[in-house]
């Protein structure tokens, strides 16, 4: 039987090295084998001139390379010392390479902010083309996580959600945590307005809103908690705006799971000002579970959320 297997960024930076170290603990819960991926994006820009593009270990960067992945490879060993690890040099795209190595790929994992090839990874598009276009959680490592604190699932009524789920819950148990699921139900005025509060004179009915945020979170859990008897879920109904009640919520999770499209209180998650907000801000790592029912190459298009 053939091990899964966890792919994470490797170019040499801090964050792609808390990347490293994130990839090998999560193929240590999984059993997975760990993939160190690098890819050189523009050959031109690191190799000397007259030498092959397809040939890099002509360039005299040899050395180099063995530098970059076997720090990573020591990252790695240090945190997950029993987890088969293997190298991957590449001439592509990095965005490209990950997303055909999510294709045989249990999890992506990659850091927040790199060099070369992999500077802003994640920040405009190239952060959506990822999470819209991978094949496979991709789990993206930011902020400060609480490794005592709860997995937070951000969750809508939309079969986007139902992955996200599942995967939330998967997770949780192998990390052995809690798991708080959040649904954020958004009044009139916050769908126009994104100051620190509502305008003044706005009215809504709290409870109502309260009562439909109930029944998403009842359809979003109904059988997973009787499949994960383990896990223990606390339920968060919201009445207010998404992304900051997400970035606030994060502050004190080990990991926040969000599906890759949605509706109602988050629709277009990781197309729109939400998705920027997320990846920009949340004080913990993010995964990204895109529903497989999903054309990767539909997702991308999509029209910005408004706040």
């Amino acid at each position: 039987m053939t091990k899964p297997v966890v792919v994470v960024g490797v170019d040499g930076s801090p964050s792609s090295l808390d990347a490293v170290e994130t990839a090998g603990h999560e193929a240590d819960i999984r059993g997975a084998e760990l993939r160190l991926v690098h890819a050189f994006g523009r050959p031109s820009a690191h190799l000397p001139a007259g030498v092959p593009p397809w040939n890099p270990a002509g360039a005299g960067v040899r050395e180099l390379l063995d530098g970059t992945l076997a720090a990573a490879e020591r990252r790695a060993h240090d945190v997950a010392p029993h987890v088969d690890i293997t190298r991957d040099v590449t001439v592509g795209e990095p965005l490209m390479v990950l997303e055909i190595a999510s294709r045989t790929a249990s999890l992506v994992v990659v850091g927040s902010r790199g060099l070369g090839a992999f500077s802003s990874l994640l920040l405009g598009s190239t952060s959506a083309h990822l999470a819209a276009h991978g094949h496979c959680p991709v789990l993206v490592v930011r902020g400060r996580p609480n490794p005592k604190g709860p997995l937070l699932l951000g969750v809508d009524d939309s079969a986007a959600s139902e992955e996200a789920v599942s995967f939330a819950f998967t997770e949780a148990a192998l990390r052995g945590a809690d798991l708080t699921v959040l649904h954020v139900c958004r009044t009139g005025s916050s769908d126009g307005y994104d100051g620190p509060a509502d305008p003044p004179f706005v009215t809504y009915d709290e409870a109502h809103l309260r009562e439909k945020a109930e029944h998403v979170l009842d359809a979003a859990l109904a059988g997973l908690r009787e499949r994960h008897p383990d896990v223990t879920v606390r339920r968060r109904p919201v009445v207010g705006r998404v992304r900051h009640t997400l970035i606030d919520a994060s502050a004190d999770a080990q990991l926040l799971v969000v599906g890759a499209r949605g509706r109602g209180g988050f629709t277009g998650l990781l197309l729109g000002s939400v998705s920027q907000a997320v990846l920009h801000h949340a004080r913990c790592p993010v995964t990204v579970v895109r529903h497989r029912g999903e054309d990767p190459a539909a997702v991308g298009g999509g029209a910005e959320e408004r706040p």
